[in-house]
């Protein structure tokens, strides 16, 4: 049994970026063209462009679920979706109470943590890191060029 679950572990955690890239890039979308409802708070409107944070963290949204949705530079988009949904926290949620279900900040907190977790496992299966990184084919030439040079 553990050998199949190994063997489909890229598979789901592709299928889990792809899940977590389209809500998050969903969120920003929401906040900067007031599509699904809109921003948070503003009655299907959008966030004044330029405003601090919301906007920006909506500008971070936008473009790092995008790239995680569609496993293009994984690891990078990760990270920063992780710290602005680390700030967010800290920043935003915190400050009403200790615990997420209090704050209201249990989105912020799993979007941290999955971003976190994707930094290191990258985009598993069906990213396009993948078919960049296969094409990518070194010639004899190049190898060679790499080669040290003894003295």
């Amino acid at each position: 049994m553990s050998a199949r679950l190994n063997a489909a572990q890229p598979y789901a955690l592709g299928l889990f970026r792809i899940v977590i890239g389209l809500l998050f890039t969903v969120h920003g979308a929401a906040s900067l063209f007031g599509v699904l409802g809109g921003a948070a708070g503003t009655h299907g409107g959008t966030l004044a462009a330029g405003s601090w944070p919301g906007w920006y963290a909506a500008v971070i949204q936008l473009v790092a679920g995008a790239l995680v949705l569609l496993g293009l530079g994984t690891r990078g988009a990760a990270l920063i979706a992780s710290g602005s949904m680390a700030f967010a926290y800290f920043d935003v949620h915190q400050s009403a109470a200790l615990w997420p279900i209090q704050n209201g900040g249990e989105p912020s907190v799993l979007f941290c943590w999955t971003f976190f977790l994707l930094i290191f496992t990258g985009s598993g299966a069906f990213g396009l890191d993948r078919l960049v990184a296969s094409r990518r084919v070194t010639s004899p030439e190049g190898e060679r060029a790499r080669e040290p040079i003894a003295a």
